[in-house]
């Protein structure tokens, strides 16, 4: 299927496979293959010419970190299974070992690329004044002015160890980069093993002088080797090599633990400890020093990867240089929506005024941030609730509910201490809160709270009024620059009472009963889901128009995706955007004629998870029925989380979503790439010359999308004849 066919109101005729066995477990692909093919979509824009240089090397720097974090979790779990013995095959049919075996293939094809891909990018970085520099390319200049680097700014810092009896081998932490290091004394020859840990913090490269406007960078450690002898006196570098490690990260918790923050502070210095699952190492390691790492480790061969380049690719991070914008994205300053400006910047009067929804990163996240901080400096606030799955280090939202239970208002804060790789930050918001006078709650022990939730409740004259806001994203107004989100502001009465039924819920455990508009996982949002995917079904058996949109990160559950299977075979037309992970195979005759999925890569990453649903009328129509969420359609979301599902049910609100965004998303041809019913994604090249309408940049150039009208939507291609 090509762009141009996914534009298109009609659906390109379904693929006969005629192996597949569309009732087995081929009907599913699998979640670590495909995660690992959204990464090499992720990796691919490193190689788009229509993107900046510095962002391509971003997107380089994102690729090996996304693959880090993979390893340090998803690796780590299969590794666990495979070595308990435990054969039981995913939904996909793979068991642990076969999945270990597909994912080390695939990786290594991957990082062999990247190693391509950096090669390629730091030569067009020289022809533009931008230059990665070998010690054998300085001068003497450089070399004086390093070495008062060296002395002033490395050297207090270094802890060099010799590997014998008397020294035992050093802790390596988690992502942890060292220099293996074969010395010979000068004295008398007599051989020495030594490590160099590089300290993670300072910074990967050491910029040097510059020269004719001449960016130039050494890497550290070119400069650790350079200064050996000064590190080991009397001694001569024989040989080294650069290894790097990673570790499991999952954490593991007691079930009865009687205090969760401590057993939370527990689990944190257990992560740094985890068993090793990767080593990763410069080419040319001398093979009896390698040998003595891998046994000090405790790795075997299938887990050590040599690289021909780069050791650790996340540091290039750093050379996304800001001196230099003209070699990145064109500079966007988020919007004021117009309704808050027509308030003069008073968030409740503009939310009591009319329901609002604003689309991040196009609308600023400071209205998030704004609509909590003017509640905790309003006298006539009584009381706050928040949930915190992940938020910055130094929160203005933390900032604003402290302000808020200093002041005496009621401050409750769910604060969820299991949000992977932010537990640590939890934990210090959740001991800042408490210090404020905030009551703070962390949930279940055996569900992460993922929803995103927040109310604040005003006494306006003899009445409570619930001002109430769901997200699609974290309460992270760092990440929420370049998320794409939703942020949905009401003062409905039923919103506002669903909402704190789910707070008493997460305080006190009472499943909450009768939700207006709402839906939770683990106990409703999946049969709520699979029962409108079946009523939409129902219409196309009843001949009515049947249409589902939805957007989302991944889709993996199986019920789900055999329900969408069995709405398409109904005669439903299913378009998905997502993002990484899918399982559904799209495309297929006789099991998903009528499905048809792509995934967006581009400037922003995609966040929000929104679900159409044509109601018999089609889509988009004033019937449909529309809902934003904080769950993608996996089983870790729909079964063991705390998840949100909100219909919307204000007509403006339902059309900006409808009508513009995911219009604009299912439009997308710049950035869009599209499943075939082989798994595999493509994004056909397109004509020199050719306008390829961008959904990014659409939304940074038009209009407020909250604003008093719908400026705008007429420029969405149009994608059916079913408005009204």
């Amino acid at each position: 299927m090509t762009q141009s066919d996914f534009l298109s109101a009609d659906f390109p005729d379904a693929v006969d496979i005629p192996d597949l066995d569309i009732s087995g477990p081929e009907r599913f692909f699998n979640r670590e293959l495909s995660w690992l093919g959204f990464n090499w979509r992720v990796l691919e824009e490193a190689e788009n010419p229509r993107v900046p240089l510095l962002e391509r090397l971003r997107f380089l720097s994102i690729s090996a970190t996304n693959l880090d974090e993979f390893y340090t979790v998803r690796v780590a779990g299969l590794r666990e299974l495979a070595m308990a013995g435990n054969t039981t095959p995913a939904a996909d049919g793979l068991s642990p070992t076969e999945q270990l075996v597909l994912i080390d293939n695939n990786a290594r094809k991957l990082m062999e690329t990247q190693q391509r891909v950096l090669m390629a990018l730091l030569s067009e970085l020289e022809d533009q004044n931008i230059a990665v520099l070998r010690r054998d390319n300085l001068t003497a200049a450089d070399k004086k002015h390093l070495d008062e680097v060296f002395l002033t700014q490395v050297f207090a810092v270094l802890s060099p160890l010799a590997i014998d009896p008397a020294h035992p081998f050093p802790f390596i932490p988690n992502t942890g980069y060292a220099l293996a290091l074969q010395l010979e004394r000068t004295q008398d020859k007599r051989p020495l093993q030594a490590l160099l840990p590089i300290p993670a913090q300072i910074d990967r490269f050491v910029p040097l002088p510059a020269e004719s406007g001449t960016h130039r960078f050494l890497p550290l450690e070119e400069l650790l080797v350079i200064n050996i002898t000064q590190l080991f006196p009397g001694y001569k570098l024989k040989d080294y090599f650069e290894f790097r490690v990673l570790r499991d990260s999952d954490l593991e918790v007691e079930e009865e633990a009687e205090d969760l923050v401590r057993e939370f502070e527990v689990a944190l210095k257990r992560r740094r400890r985890g068993e090793v699952v990767r080593l990763t190492h410069s080419a040319g390691a001398p093979a009896k020093l390698k040998s003595v790492i891998m046994e000090e480790l405790g790795v075997d061969q299938n887990e050590v990867i040599e690289l021909n380049g780069m050791v650790g690719m996340s540091d290039l991070k750093e050379l996304v240089l800001d001196a230099r914008p003209d070699l990145l994205w064109p500079n966007f300053t988020p919007r004021v929506p117009e309704r808050v400006s027509d308030h003069d910047g008073d968030m409740l009067a503009a939310i009591h005024n009319k329901d609002m929804l604003l689309h991040h990163p196009y609308e600023t996240f400071d209205m998030v941030v704004r609509f909590l901080q003017q509640a905790a400096r309003d006298p006539n606030v009584v009381a706050i609730k928040q949930t915190l799955y992940r938020t910055s280090r130094d929160s203005p939202i933390v900032e604003a509910l402290c302000e808020a239970a200093e002041d005496g208002k009621s401050v409750t804060a769910l604060v969820e201490l299991k949000a992977r790789f932010d537990e640590a930050a939890n934990i210090r918001q959740s001991r800042r809160l408490e210090r404020a006078g905030a009551h703070v709650v962390y949930g279940f022990l055996d569900l992460k709270t993922h929803a995103k939730i927040s109310t604040i409740v005003r006494r306006e004259g003899d009445q409570l009024v619930t001002y109430t806001h769901y997200g699609t994203g974290n309460y992270h107004p760092i990440t929420a620059r370049v998320y794409t989100d939703l942020s949905f502001f009401t003062c409905d009465t039923a919103l506002g009472r669903d909402a704190t039924k789910v707070f008493n819920y997460l305080s006190g455990y009472a499943q909450p009963e009768k939700l207006d508009n709402l839906a939770i996982s683990p106990t409703t949002l999946k049969p709520r889901l699979l029962e409108l995917i079946a009523a939409e079904a129902g219409h196309a058996h009843a001949g009515k128009p049947a249409v589902i949109w939805a957007k989302m990160n991944s889709l993996i559950d199986s019920e789900v995706i055999d329900a969408l299977y069995a709405a398409s075979q109904a005669g439903v037309k299913i378009s998905l955007v997502i993002r990484g992970i899918c399982g559904l195979r799209p495309g297929v005759k006789g099991l998903s004629d009528n499905i048809r999925v792509k995934s967006i890569v581009g400037r922003f990453l995609e966040h929000s998870r929104i679900v159409c649903f044509g109601n018999g009328a089609g889509l988009p129509h004033k019937k449909a029925r529309v809902f934003i969420s904080s769950a993608d359609w996996m089983g870790r979301n729909l079964n063991r989380r705390v998840e949100t599902l909100v219909e919307i049910e204000n007509p403006t609100v339902k059309a900006q979503i409808v009508s513009q965004i995911l219009a604009a998303n299912l439009a997308d041809v710049a950035q869009s790439w599209v499943m075939g019913p082989d798994g595999v994604f493509e994004r056909p090249p397109l004509p020199e010359g050719t306008f390829a309408f961008n959904c990014h940049r659409f939304f940074m150039e038009n209009p407020s999308l909250s604003g008093r009208g719908s400026a705008g939507a007429s420029d969405v291609p149009k994608l059916t004849h079913t408005e009204d």
